[in-house]
């Protein structure tokens, strides 16, 4: 096999790639063997057709295309590993010689990571922030423990308020017509928190248990439903059940229960101690990330959309993650928030577009200062990692193996260490 790398623009290039005839021999042979298994002929027991037989009939020709799949994932992989492009994207691919008894010639069209040009990425001025720890984050943490802390009650008697849990029935109309997505039974709506069309929270505010209420409200104008964008909707509710926060009061009893505390003063000089480690680290991330930034603003790189494209692929999975740990999905999601999937793509491309950039940026760098992982760390890093998922370190260390995520492993540590001596690069002014 040979390979033959041509740069093309806009991170673009043909990669060639010609198949010895001995090798599409053999791959034609398993393509055989794979659709004669399928071939019913007169005289032939299902996938018992000899080959002579089979070529008279169809053709060696009709092998080819089978062949090609069988063929093309592993010389491309090897036109790939002896050329060292890297690839960012699936191949065009375009065969431009099959014939029999000729070598074949293959053409992809490959999008490859771009070059990157580094700009200035020492001695950088970088504008110190501080992170001081007030009275009222100390109380506005302990208020949060409170609140944590909180039971709900049921109300018989009492009206609806802010901050109150409605328990509901709800279906929507729009010029009298029930629309999709707009009914709920004994749904757990906490007032206050935004969560449906605004305007729908407030009307229920005053209702009591088991009182029905028409509530109409405006859908947003750039609502993700086109057939309700800018309408006026007539919700029908029932409150089935109020249940209302009752807070603890905030006493040494409060500090005995919620931590090893005796006091609530310990209690508070614990938060503040917390506080202050979670500001010095919110100080050094600050540093990093704002060092990241400025390199990568004065780097020059022409970044593929398909490597935007597949970073914002990551950023929906975690996003879509983190609302199942809410108890939501995205559908419901997309119907409270007015969104669709293209708009919140579009919301997430610009940090997309930052990640990749930094990302790039960061490699280039660590290539530049020669940056090496040495084997004492991977172990580091597994052993971190057997910690952190307590598990077997030899069976982090198989599980990696075995799936050839090693070097990404090794990127890792290798991006951290980039980063911290980006830091020390550039000490003097951070």
């Amino acid at each position: 096999m040979k390979a033959n790398w041509e740069k093309l623009e806009n991170n673009q290039g043909v990669l060639t790639i010609e198949v010895e005839e001995a090798q599409v021999n053999d791959a034609v042979d398993q393509a055989f063997k794979k659709v004669v298994k399928k071939v019913n002929l007169p005289g032939f027991r299902k996938g018992k057709v000899p080959r002579k037989i089979f070529e008279a009939r169809f053709g060696v020709e009709s092998l080819y295309q089978d062949a090609l799949e069988i063929l093309f994932p592993s010389v491309y992989g090897q036109a790939v590993q002896e050329t060292g492009i890297n690839p960012v994207d699936r191949p065009e691919v375009d065969v431009e010689q099959m014939e029999k008894g000729q070598n074949w010639v293959i053409k992809a069209t490959v999008t490859v990571k771009p070059e990157v040009q580094l700009g200035d990425y020492k001695n950088l001025e970088i504008e110190a922030k501080e992170f001081p720890v007030t009275e009222e984050e100390v109380d506005a943490e302990l208020t949060r423990m409170q609140e944590r802390s909180a039971e709900l009650n049921v109300l018989e008697d009492g009206e609806v308020a802010n901050g109150d849990f409605a328990i509901i029935d709800f279906e929507g109309f729009v010029d009298g017509v029930a629309f999709e997505g707009g009914k709920g039974e004994n749904y757990n709506l906490e007032i206050g928190s935004n969560t449906f069309i605004p305007g729908f929270e407030e009307q229920l505010i005053g209702l009591k248990k088991d009182e029905q209420k028409d509530v109409v409200v405006t859908f947003p104008e750039d609502y993700h439903s086109t057939e309700l964008a800018g309408k006026e909707a007539n919700f029908k509710v029932k409150i089935n059940e109020i249940k209302r926060k009752s807070l603890p009061a905030l006493d040494d009893e409060f500090a005995k229960d919620v931590s090893e505390f005796e006091t609530l003063e310990e209690l508070k000089a614990d938060i503040k101690n917390k506080l202050e480690k979670k500001a010095e680290e919110d100080k050094e991330n600050y540093e990093r990330q704002t060092i990241i930034e400025k390199v990568a603003d004065n780097a020059t790189i022409d970044i593929p959309e398909i490597m935007i494209e597949s970073e914002v692929d990551h950023m929906m999975k975690d996003f879509e993650q983190r609302l199942m740990y809410q108890g939501i999905n995205l559908d419901l999601y997309y119907q409270f928030s007015g969104l669709d999937e293209e708009k919140l793509r579009e919301q997430m491309k610009e940090e997309g577009s930052k990640r990749v950039r930094n990302s790039l940026t960061l490699e280039a760098i660590s290539k530049a200062e020669n940056v090496e992982v040495t084997d004492e760390e991977v172990e580091e890093e597994i052993k971190n990692l057997a910690e952190m998922y307590k598990r077997p370190e030899e069976e982090i260390r198989q599980f990696f193996s075995g799936r050839d995520q090693l070097e990404g492993i090794k990127n890792d540590i290798r991006i951290r260490k980039t980063i911290e001596l980006l830091v020390e690069l550039n000490k003097q002014t951070a």
